[in-house]
C-alpha cells in the first residue's frame, strides 16, 4: 500500500508574503514592523473558572488561566487569552500541542474540559513598531490607547472586516499579535501593507 503521509515540510499561509512584509519594514524605516509567526499552538480550552480544575490546569501549565475579560497571562513561553467566562486560547511554540492538551486533561482531572487543537485554524500576524497602533486603527474600531487596550489585553474584534483575536503585548514596544483565520490571512496581509502605505 502507498505511503499517503506527505514528506513536505508545512507552508505556512503567509510564507509568500514574508519578502513583501521585509520590505515595508525597511522602507518605513521601522516606523511600522511587519511579520508572521507561523505554527504556533493554539488550544482552545473550556471549563468552569470557578471549579477546582482552572486552578489545577493553570498549576500544570504555568499560566494561570485569566478570570478578567480581555486579559491575557503569560509565563514562559505559554500565552493565555481570555475568550469568554468559561473559554481561553492558549497560544505556545509550535509542536507542543499534544503535550499541552495532555496535560490539560491530567490536571483536570474528573471535572470537565473540553480541548480543541485549533493550531491549523489561524495564523499570527506580528505588527510592531511606533506606528502600529495607527496602522491598526485604520481597520479596528477598537479604543487602541495604551490606557483603554494597553500591554496583557486581548480582544475578539474585526480588522479591515476580518475577524481577528488582537493581543497587545506586554511591553509596548513589543507591539501587538493579530490571530486570523488561516484563510483570511492573504487578505490580511494585503489590507495591512495597504494600511501601511502612508508611512513606507
Amino acid at each position: 500500500m502507498a505511503d499517503t503521509v506527505s514528506s513536505a515540510p508545512p507552508r505556512s499561509p503567509l510564507s509568500s508574503c514574508a519578502a513583501r512584509f521585509a520590505a515595508a519594514t525597511r522602507t518605513s524605516r521601522g516606523a511600522v514592523r511587519l511579520a508572521e509567526l507561523p505554527f504556533l499552538s493554539q488550544l482552545d480550552v473550556r471549563l468552569d473558572a470557578k471549579g477546582s480544575a482552572a486552578d489545577a490546569v493553570g498549576l500544570a501549565l504555568g499560566v494561570q488561566l485569566p478570570l478578567e475579560p480581555n486579559a491575557v497571562a503569560r509565563a514562559g513561553g505559554s500565552t493565555a487569552l481570555w475568550l469568554g467566562p468559561d473559554e481561553w486560547l492558549l497560544v505556545a511554540p509550535a509542536g507542543g500541542q499534544r503535550d499541552l492538551e495532555r496535560r490539560i486533561r491530567a490536571a483536570a482531572g474528573d471535572d470537565p474540559v473540553a480541548v480543541t487543537d485549533v493550531s491549523a485554524q489561524r495564523t499570527t500576524f506580528l505588527v510592531s513598531g511606533p506606528r502600529a497602533r495607527d496602522v491598526l486603527a485604520h481597520g479596528c474600531s477598537l479604543d487602541l490607547h495604551p490606557r483603554a487596550f494597553g500591554p496583557g489585553r486581548c480582544a475578539q474584534t474585526t480588522l479591515g472586516r476580518a475577524q481577528v483575536v488582537l493581543v497587545a503585548r506586554d511591553d509596548p514596544g513589543a507591539g501587538f499579535w493579530v490571530l486570523v483565520r488561516s484563510s483570511f490571512a492573504g487578505y490580511l496581509a494585503d489590507w495591512l501593507l495597504d494600511a501601511a502605505t502612508e508611512y513606507l
